[in-house]
């Protein structure tokens, strides 16, 4: 295996996501998701996971506008002032 970082950033060939489709899955996974996982000795763990308490998940055209909670955070201020 090639640990060179010189490709960090490239596309690898047998990966082929033409046929994929943006947003797929958002809706479920905003509802939560289980995930199953196989251990060595053989047993199943499933396990839950949801947003947790206070976390909040932008809609995909949004996260141009607001990249990180610093922005989000800012523009929800001037909107409670005005309020």
């Amino acid at each position: 295996m090639n640990t060179s970082n010189d490709n960090t950033n490239e596309m690898r060939e047998e990966y082929d996501f033409s046929q994929g489709v943006r947003g797929k899955h958002y809706r479920a996974y905003r509802s939560g998701h289980t995930v199953q996982v196989t251990k060595a000795d053989g047993t199943v763990e499933e396990r839950h996971f949801t947003l947790e308490d206070g976390a909040v998940m932008l809609d995909p055209d949004l996260r141009s506008r607001f990249p990180d909670s610093e922005s989000v955070n800012r523009a929800l201020r001037s909107l409670a002032v005005h309020s």
